[in-house]
This record gives C-alpha cells, structure tokens and sequence, in this order.
C-alpha cells in the first residue's frame, strides 16, 4: 500500500472519529453553548481536553499533527465548523502559544507548563481599530528601550483576546523602521481588554486590547525568538507549527502573508463545514414540510434553491482543495489560491445559508432554529483575516504584479 493511500485512509479515519465525538458530545449543548455567549477559560480548556485525545491542540505533542498535517488541519477545520464555528476559531487562533518554548526566561517560567498541559491560550492581535484591514503600517508600535521593548497601541477583534496568557502582537519597530511581532504574556505584562459583543461567532471571545506602555523582554520579539531557535540547532518548522511547505513561504514573502495564507485556507473549509451543515437541514425540511399537499421538495423553486446550494458547496469543496494542494507544495501561486479561496468560499457560505433559510421560510426565522445560528456565522465569515474586498485586492496584485493598495 502506497504512503499517500495511507496517509488519505488516516485522514479519513480522524474525520469520523472527529465527526462521532463532535456528533456525541457538542452538537447536544452547541445551541445553548452558543446563546451564552463566549466561552470562558475554563470551558474552552474543558473541550480542548478531549479534542488533544483526537490529535486537536496547540501543546507541543498534538500541535505538529494538528496544524503540520494540512489534510487533517482542514479536516478539522470543516468539521469542527459544521458543528460549532466558534469552537474551531479559537483552537485555531492559539497557535501562538507555541512560541513560548523559544521566548524569555520570564515568559518560559510562567507560561511554558501551562503549554505542556495544552492549557496556554494563545492569540493573534493584527487588527487595530483604526486600521481595519490595513496590516501593513501598524499605528501599535514597540519602541525599545535597554533589554525591554515598550509597546503602546490597541487591537481589535483578537479572536481570544479576552482569555488569553499570551497574544502575538503586530506592532511597529521604532528602532528597526519595519513592522514585526512579539508576544505578550499577560502575566508577565498585563494589558487591559474589552470582550466584544457581536452577530456570529458568539462562542469566540473577540476583544479589543489596549497596550499602554506594556514592557516586554527583547527575547519576545518573533524575529528575535526565530533567529535564538535556529541558533540552538532548531529548524523553522519545530519553531513555527505550521508545514514545511508553509515556513519556506517566510523566506519569499513577510511572516504575516504565509501565515495567512495557512490561515485564510483554514477559513475556506470552515465555511464550507458551515454551508455543508445548512445543506443538511435544508434537504431534510424539503423532504419534511408538506404544503399544498405535497413536499416541499417537489415544489420546483424549492429544487431550485438545493440546486444552488449544492453547486455552491461543490464549487467550495473543489477551490479550498486546489488552495490546500498548493499550500501543501509550497507553489507560489500560494498567496493567490488561498486569498481566491478564503473570499470566494466564505461569499458562498452566505449564499447556502440564505438559500436554505429561504427553504425554511418563517420557522427559518426563529431563534431556536439552528439555520439562524448558520445564517449569523456565515456572515461573519467574510470579515476576518482579510475582507472579500481585501482578497480581491491581493489575487489582483498577484495576478498583474500591480498593487492597487499602498
């Protein structure tokens, strides 16, 4: 038997082992989890504990399967979507934890046990409130100063922000002139912040940060935590928990961009596990609901709508899969496939879950119904990491070589 056949039979096999634990233990409390707004600490650590036996986690056992195997990440990403999108965004958003076992001895004494217990929560803090989708010029900047670098600023929509020990920042070197990142253990440096309210995600503990002359050791910085890793013998993907495929993309293009990239293609197959779980329902209440004495489905305009939906999905499967194949090979096309990816599949993910609330009609509407919660997610999905205009932007500039941003 082939290694690729393998290794395809044991992603398979993780799907349903994910799907069964998923299907057993989440989707009964997902809608009242959801409705109670973010989850705590203490609850995300609760479902974490399970999901590490799965081979889902960001401690250093579970994280080089999880996010180094980009099959079983998107996997897992669809998955864990088609269940609680919420759920999947913050396990996802704390692959920064990792970089504690390179970090200060400061930040090592404080929060390096807890990683080794996947019990470190970790974020990355891009946005800023007057940025918005402008990443490249940070208006947080980290000024240095003896050993230290103070960092003054704000962030927002930090998906864990709220919750986390430690938090990637982007924020703008005033010694060096050039933007780079640092991680910010809120023990060791403490920063105030503001849990949002919002439409979808409502299990995500979004937050807006505030750095307000927040001193961190010169170690933190990420340029400084890679080269002192590399120094020690290590190799970029035991620093970086992503495949190798990806961390070659850091010696092409900025740290942030194939950080993204891995990022966005992870969005692209959570919407999808969005659409495929209103395709569901959507299917099952055309066969259900009768009016006119007949089912619904029978109705031509209904079978219209699971015509859409189910092109829309296909057409989503089929991208996400081109965008992860050539993250996988390290193509340079990279940039360009998982930006058309991350904009095309969440747009489409609106579209399945407006068409299968419309098959729904007005119990559709009811705040019990779950095609609300799908409807809600979905929406939010073409937002973060890089709005639908933004990754028209970039495929643009990929495609002609012309920037149309500054």
């Amino acid at each position: 038997m082939s290694e690729a056949v393998t290794d395809e039979r044991d992603t398979e096999q993780f799907r349903q082992d994910l799907r069964e634990y998923l299907n057993e233990e989440i989707d009964p409390i997902v809608d009242e989890a959801d409705a109670n707004g973010p989850m705590s600490r203490e609850e995300l650590l609760g479902y974490l504990n399970d999901l590490r036996e799965l081979g889902v986690g960001f401690d250093p056992e579970t994280a080089p399967r999880y996010f180094g195997d980009l099959p079983r990440f998107a996997v897992a990403s669809e998955e864990i979507s088609r269940v609680w999108p919420s759920l999947n965004v913050a396990i996802q958003m704390s692959f920064p934890s990792l970089f504690v076992r390179y970090a200060s001895e400061q930040t090592q004494a404080t929060e390096l046990d807890k990683l080794q217990r996947g019990e470190c929560i970790g974020c990355l803090a891009v946005t800023e409130p007057e940025g918005g989708s402008d990443t490249a010029r940070p208006n947080t900047v980290a000024e240095k100063d003896g050993d230290e670098y103070v960092i003054n600023g704000a962030k927002t929509w930090v998906g864990n922000g709220g919750i986390c020990d430690v938090a990637l920042v982007v924020a703008h070197d005033e010694q060096m002139g050039a933007s780079d990142m640092f991680l910010v253990s809120a023990e060791n440096s403490p920063f105030e912040t503001e849990t949002l309210d919002k439409l979808g995600w409502k299990g995500v503990n979004n937050a807006t940060m505030y750095f307000d002359d927040v001193r961190v050791p010169e170690e933190n910085k990420l340029m400084n935590i890679i080269a002192n890793a590399m120094a020690e013998g290590e190799q970029m993907t035991d620093i970086v928990p992503f495949p190798e495929s990806v961390t070659d993309l850091f010696a092409t293009q900025k740290p942030l961009n194939a950080t993204f990239s891995f990022m966005r293609t992870g969005m692209a197959y959570m919407a999808i596990g969005i659409m495929e779980a209103a395709f569901e329902e959507a299917c099952e209440r055309a066969t259900d609901r009768e009016t006119f004495g007949k089912p619904i489905g029978k109705h031509q305009l209904v079978q219209e709508k699971l015509y859409d939906m189910n092109a829309d999905l296909e057409c989503a499967r089929g991208l996400a899969r081109t965008a992860r194949e050539a993250l996988e090979e390290g193509s340079l096309d990279a940039r360009r496939l998982t930006s058309l990816a991350k904009g095309r599949c969440c747009e489409l993910s609106k579209n399945v879950t407006d068409d299968a609330l419309q098959v729904w009609g007005g119990e559709g509407l009811k705040t019990e119904n779950r095609l609300e919660r799908y409807y809600r997610d979905a929406r939010v999905m073409t937002i973060p990491d890089g709005t639908t205009e933004i990754q028209k932007l970039i495929v643009g500039k990929e495609l002609t070589g012309e920037a149309a941003y500054k």
